[in-house]
């Protein structure tokens, strides 16, 4: 199938916003999407942007039956390992169900490889949910390991009251 993988600009911001809901509602979690269409221009395309992403677009020919040529994204960050130094997190990586198996998914991750090696990076970071198998075996097959089953680590998270009680110094227990 054809397809190109280029950068996002802010106008595809409204293409993202609606494939990070359907990544969440295949996580069955579309509850905890608080993030705009605005939100996503503000923080990805300003002068100082937290997240960098790629797009992956169809042909007209191949548009999804409600017009969607965006069909898929890697949304990525570049981080910090004071074992490794320089990396590169990818924060999500999606491709439409329907444009699935088709090589989208693996072009979209080995172009945020390639944009790490290129900032200096030495690893490519990022989280799978445990019961998506398919997802699993597919970044198994492309060289990746589970650091959670290998080396023991968790990935641990502070949000909301608990963020807010930590930085004034007084953490819930």
């Amino acid at each position: 199938m054809d397809f190109t993988i280029r950068a996002a600009m802010p106008e595809d911001c409204k293409d993202i916003s609606r494939m990070i809901m359907e990544l969440a509602t295949h996580e069955k979690i579309p509850d905890q999407v608080k993030i705009t269409q605005r939100d996503l221009e503000q923080d990805g395309f300003s002068r100082n942007p937290f997240f960098q992403c790629i797009i992956a677009e169809v042909p007209e020919q191949h548009r999804t039956k409600e017009g969607h040529a965006k069909v898929g994204y890697a949304l990525y960050f570049y981080t910090y390992s004071t074992l490794k130094g320089r990396s590169v997190y990818m924060e999500d990586l999606y491709v439409m169900a329907e444009f699935r198996g088709k090589g989208i998914g693996k072009a979209l991750m080995s172009k945020v490889a390639q944009l790490g090696l290129a900032a200096g990076c030495n690893q490519l970071s990022f989280t799978v949910l445990n019961w998506n198998k398919p997802s699993m075996d597919f970044y198994l097959s492309q060289g990746c390991w589970d650091i959670t089953s290998d080396s023991g680590y968790h990935c641990m998270r502070c949000e909301g009251a608990a963020l807010e009680s930590l930085a004034e110094g007084n953490p819930k227990k």
